[in-house]
């Protein structure tokens, strides 16, 4: 197992160049089962259509778009922090679709992934970050053992790739001493 891995921000341009190995790594997670706002059969288009968003997004400041990427440079994971939050909220950002090709997990990615959000969020300015994940998953696990606390679940909340049901942990997680000022 190759334990390389690193993790870096993409701008606009750059992750406009990434839309296609970034859909193929959505669609491999949705076809292995992965909850993540999308219905097999997931289309190509769908796949790079949603990434086009996401680039739209990293423009105009919304949210920051990292990759982690194997020693081969391939991009073999992904993660999003949306940092366009209401005016009540501006420490606050959200994490968004990890994901993961499932021939790169079990070797650290989204482990990797999750520490540098927590870099990027102190550097935005953001103190308390939130996210869901399907219920009992590994996902689930992995941000408990990340330091992430659970907040609640809701029965019923999505549904699978496959149209079955499933329940949605929240978690959120303070990443700075902002809170007090």
């Amino acid at each position: 197992m190759n334990n390389y891995i690193t993790i870096r921000q993409l701008d606009s341009a750059d992750a406009l160049e990434c839309v296609g190995v970034l859909s193929d790594i959505l669609i491999d997670c949705v076809q292995g089962g992965a909850s993540v706002s999308f219905m097999m059969p997931i289309s190509r288009q769908t796949a790079e259509d949603f990434w086009i968003k996401v680039v739209e997004g990293t423009r105009r400041n919304e949210r920051i778009l990292l990759v982690a990427e194997n020693a081969a440079g391939q991009i073999v994971g992904t993660v999003q922090l949306i940092t366009a939050q209401p005016e009540n909220q501006p420490h606050r950002a959200d994490v968004a679709k990890m994901l993961v090709h499932r021939e790169a997990r079990r070797q650290g990615v989204a482990r990797r992934l999750l520490e540098e959000v927590d870099k990027v969020a102190r550097s935005a300015g953001k103190s308390v970050l939130v996210l869901d994940t399907v219920t009992g998953g590994d996902a689930s696990r992995l941000y408990e053992r990340a330091g992430w606390q659970r907040v609640g679940d809701v029965p019923n909340y999505a549904r699978m790739p496959d149209g079955t049901f499933c329940g949605t942990t929240f978690f959120h997680k303070q990443v700075a001493s902002m809170l007090a000022e």
